[in-house]
């Protein structure tokens, strides 16, 4: 079973001055999911090699299991360093791609032509697509095997509206993730702020932030298994 998972590339928080990048916990606690279970697992971002790290992920209160293990596995942060560059990923080379979040995705992922044509070539070829958090903004540009939205008529979540008003950062992104998947037709739903939260809805998979890492990849490798 092999695994393709996606990062963002993107450091820059808008214009705030601050930086961003992917959020630890959305991909250290996937990875390991998918890892113990036996999967075979390829990193890969937009510009290859290391993807940035969000810093604030990386503060005492974000810190989990995961997190801490990954601190400690040098043999993973190695591979992360070195990450495969997306227009270099084959989808037909993988059973499944997971995204990870963190606000970096809202600026690059969101319209890259490779990640929009990767995501696009996995679902016509039956295989699942899961996002957690922002990862969603992905979405917003893949089409249906029909030509429409993806996320059209099909259950989905992702950060909501009030976690991004609590993290202060509604009038810094480019654009609010809930919002837009409610525009493209998406049915959106969410539950508290902070709770992790996850769908499936046929070969896609939404979690709404980071406490929901964990129960997107569980819910991927059950659609594999």
């Amino acid at each position: 079973m092999k695994v393709l998972i996606v990062l963002t590339s993107h450091d820059e928080l808008g214009n705030t001055g601050h930086k961003t990048g992917f959020w630890v916990e959305e991909f250290a606690a996937p990875y390991y999911v998918l890892a113990d279970a036996g999967a075979e697992v390829t990193l890969a971002s937009p510009k290859g090699g290391q993807p940035p790290i969000d810093p604030k992920s990386e503060l005492p209160e974000f810190q989990t299991e995961a997190t801490t293990r990954f601190k400690r596995d040098e043999a993973l942060q190695q591979k992360l360093a070195t990450t495969l560059k997306l227009n270099e990923a084959d989808a037909s080379d993988y059973d499944a791609v997971f995204y990870p979040g963190g606000h970096g995705p809202l600026w690059d992922l969101h319209n890259d032509p490779s990640s929009i044509s990767l995501i696009e070539t996995f679902y016509r070829q039956h295989k699942p697509v899961a996002f957690v958090c922002h990862a969603p903004a992905a979405l917003l540009k893949v089409k249906g095997p029909d030509g429409t939205p993806l996320v059209k008529g099909k259950e989905v979540t992702g950060f909501s509206n009030t976690e991004e008003e609590a993290v202060q950062l509604t009038n810094v992104v480019p654009f609010l993730l809930e919002d837009e998947l409610k525009k493209l037709g998406g049915i959106y739903s969410k539950d508290r702020d902070w709770h992790s939260y996850a769908l499936k809805d046929g070969l896609l998979i939404t979690g709404q932030n980071p406490a929901s890492s964990e129960a997107v990849a569980r819910i991927l490798m059950e659609t594999l298994a």
